[in-house]
């Protein structure tokens, strides 16, 4: 599966787009021209926006500037779970930002969306009950209320920064061809034996030419990327209360302890210690 271009429409009678996706198991690797806030509530499951590949647990807020290609947040998840997105072009409220001293503050936000930023704490909580409270308004207060969740987040220090560079389709299109390739390999393959020669032929490299531009653009080894992205799937799994033996065999592991090791090597402890911490009991 290619990298694919969205085609996003707001709302009838409205300057944006509110609603609430539901892709589950379908793994949407994408970009559009708008910006993009999205929640999610799920026990556990995969962020992947531009180079930027992590898990999360419970909950995550991410703002995504234009361009920036990224996996939906639901991709994999098994349990239950709610997703709220807005999606919304700069010019959302015409040239508003050019002539509004009060709107600086959400201009510098959407400049740094360009680069993936991500909310926790207090600033994730207060945003996410208004993005619920959004759903049941009428269209103007509901842009109103838009406009306070972007000064939140402006005024936020509850916030990281999810690429060093920025990485919208725009600027490096050819390498961002040449990913999706490899994203979709690892996803087809992280519970199996993943060969780095095999994707190395895919995108027309040699393997030394491959693990050079692999960690140039995502800096990391694949090796590590894929025990990355393996972790963060297990996470999931250990969620649904599988035991830790299954957990280690189902994303691609053949020893229980080699994926203990690696477990607490990516998130700082063990699989029971992960399951303990959110109330699962196997």
């Amino acid at each position: 599966m290619k990298i694919q271009l969205e085609a996003v429409l707001p709302d009838e009678g409205q300057s944006f787009r509110l609603f609430t996706p539901s892709l589950r198991n379908y793994f949407y690797w994408h970009y559009h021209p708008e910006y993009e806030l999205v929640y999610v509530e799920a026990k556990a499951g995969l962020r992947h926006v531009g180079q930027h590949v992590s898990g999360y647990t419970e909950s995550d807020l991410v703002l995504i500037g234009p361009n920036i290609p990224h996996l939906n947040f639901d991709y994999g998840l098994e349990t239950e779970y709610k997703q709220i997105v807005v999606q919304l072009k700069q010019s959302f409220l015409g040239n508003a930002f050019d002539h509004t001293p009060e709107l600086t503050g959400i201009s510098n936000l959407f400049n740094r969306a360009a680069y993936g930023i991500s909310f926790h704490g207090k600033t994730k909580s207060l945003v996410s009950e208004k993005l619920k409270e959004m759903q049941d308004l009428s269209h103007f207060d509901q842009l109103v209320l838009l406009l306070q969740i972007f000064q939140i987040l402006a005024g936020s220090a509850e916030a990281s920064t999810l690429n060093e560079i920025d990485t919208s389709v725009k600027i490096f299109l050819n390498d961002k061809i040449r990913m999706s390739s490899v994203y979709e390999y690892i996803h087809a393959h992280f519970d199996q034996h993943t060969d780095v020669k095999e994707v190395a032929s895919i995108v027309h490299l040699s393997t030394a030419a491959f693990c050079r531009y692999f960690k140039k653009q995502t800096k990391m080894t694949f090796t590590d990327f894929v025990n990355q992205y393996r972790i963060s799937q297990a996470k999931t799994l250990l969620l649904q209360d599988r035991p830790v033996a299954e957990t280690a065999y189902a994303v691609g592991y053949e020893s229980a302890s080699h994926f203990n090791k690696l477990f607490k090597q990516f998130t700082g402890g063990s699989p029971s210690r992960f399951k303990k911490k959110y109330g699962v009991e196997g």
